[in-house]
């Protein structure tokens, strides 16, 4: 093949795809997808990182007319995409995409949205947007991981994904796009990730960068600046996803399935505000207590059993430190632990804004029950990983009881989804103490409504705010989402 003719193909199916040629069910995961981002953009804005990112966005890039999520005031298209990456990584909660190990969604979202916004997209052209950016950014992360000998976090594909996205809105031709992808590829920061889980920081996976640097790579491309193949044009051996029995395999050539299968249908979704390789010890620590019968208090002791990569979450990983957890000092030290959202989970019944922003970290009943927290690795649950992440956890009460759990996956993935009214509470409940109920409802019902909306106007308004507002109460929603324009 021609040097650079598969970028050229991935190029032309982002020139060429119309909101027309995606199936129904396409479409409404779109929809799925813009919600979850919503929801952990907006309450990601409550964090520390995420106000030091939009002050820093508008000192450094200008202030604009671009959305910076959940604040008052904006920034430049450049400075709104870093500041939104960051705010929507924050809270760790966004979604995921388990063979590349990262999360598409919070990279890509920034990116298309900024471009939108500049061109005053409809609705549909946005959600298209993300659509290529999601299918670019995965396929992306599958070709780029087997080319490196250690763990790349997620800013070191997403951009390409934000750079297609944003290269579809402004209106690129096929051969400014094709430039785009490569120059983001070159540009996007190559995260060191598991030194990342170690030594937990704003850094964050690289996301808020990522999203920066997938707007500008478009932008830049646009202008004129020329790139290089991207990385669609490795060496042949990529392409084919690991696969467990009952998950579809994508034919082997990500670049040829292109419009035919869509790996956003895989992504999950998480229930819980921290690392996902967490979420399944939270599952099975609540399954082992209710099966005892008992309150947290009455715990003595929490086993569990896990695949290797989990056991660098909430420790610092030296000589002479054993399994077991430190206590946090950050909300992205209490994010990267098993640990503390177990005893959360365990204490208060979530894993949320209130259970890891700094406020909560000095609580004593969570510190305490933390503390009896280990981990230990388990060589079969490490077989399934990263195809799954598993977790089987064992508590012991102080009177000598004890349960184990069955071996459980995180909630969210395929074959354990969120439901359409989970993905709705979930808005809801993050949402709501930044918006208010009444309008994080009425946003809510936006999003649904994209499809067929002349513009972003409502959407984007909806967005910011200057100032916390009290959650108030939050109204039932439908069972199933109603998305309008199919």
């Amino acid at each position: 093949m021609t040097p650079g003719m598969a970028s050229r193909r991935v190029a032309e199916w982002v020139h060429d795809v119309g909101w027309e040629d995606l199936s129904a069910t396409v479409r409404c995961q779109a929809v799925r997808c813009l919600l979850d981002l919503c929801g952990s953009a907006i309450g990601g804005s409550r964090t520390r990182v995420a106000r030091i990112a939009a002050e820093y966005a508008r000192a450094a890039h200008g202030t604009g007319s671009a959305t910076i999520v959940g604040q008052s005031g904006g920034s430049s298209a450049v400075g709104g995409a870093l500041a939104n990456g960051f705010a929507a990584s924050a809270l760790d909660v966004d979604d995921g995409y388990r063979p590349v190990k990262g999360h598409p969604g919070a990279i890509v979202f920034p990116s298309v949205l900024a471009a939108a916004e500049q061109v005053r997209a409809t609705g549909a052209d946005f959600l298209l947007a993300l659509v290529i950016g999601y299918e670019v950014a995965m396929r992306a992360g599958l070709i780029l991981h087997p080319l490196y000998d250690f763990y790349h976090g997620s800013g070191a594909w997403g951009p390409i994904g934000g750079a297609a996205g944003a290269a579809r809105l402004l209106g690129l031709d096929v051969e400014r796009t094709w430039q785009a992808l490569g120059i983001a590829e070159f540009h996007a920061p190559m995260t060191p990730e598991m030194r990342s889980v170690e030594h937990p920081s704003m850094l964050k996976d690289g996301i808020g960068w990522g999203a920066m640097v997938g707007l500008a790579s478009a932008k830049l491309a646009a202008h004129g600046f020329t790139g290089i193949p991207s990385l669609f044009d490795s060496p042949p051996g990529e392409g084919q996803l690991p696969g467990a029995a009952g998950e579809r395999i994508v034919p082997n050539g990500l670049v040829e399935s292109l419009g035919h299968d869509y790996l956003m249908l895989d992504v999950y979704y998480k229930p819980y505000a921290c690392c996902r390789w967490a979420q399944p010890a939270i599952d099975g620590a609540l399954q082992a207590v209710r099966a005892l019968g008992v309150e947290a208090s009455d715990v003595a002791r929490v086993r569990v059993h896990t695949f290797e990569a989990a056991l660098h979450l909430g420790r610092a990983h030296l000589p002479g430190i054993p399994f077991t957890a430190i206590r946090p000092r950050t909300t992205e030290e209490a994010q990267f632990s098993v640990a503390w959202p177990v005893a959360a989970a365990l204490i208060d019944g979530a894993v949320g804004p209130e259970q890891i922003l700094e406020a909560a970290l000095a609580r004593r009943e969570l510190r305490e029950l933390a503390a009896r927290i280990e981990l230990a690795p388990d060589a079969e649950l490490e077989a399934c990983f990263p195809t799954r992440a598993l977790a089987r956890v064992v508590v012991e009460t102080f009177d000598g009881r004890s349960a184990s759990s069955a071996v459980l996956a995180a909630r969210g993935d395929g074959h354990t989804p969120l439901s359409d009214v989970a993905l709705l509470d979930k808005l809801a409940g993050l949402a709501a103490p930044v918006l208010g109920a009444e309008r994080t409802a009425r946003l809510a019902d936006v999003i649904q409504a994209l499809p067929s909306a002349l513009d972003l106007t409502e959407f984007t308004s909806l967005l910011g705010a200057a100032e916390p507002v009290g959650a108030g109460e939050i109204r039932p929603r439908p069972a199933t989402l109603t998305v309008g324009g199919f």
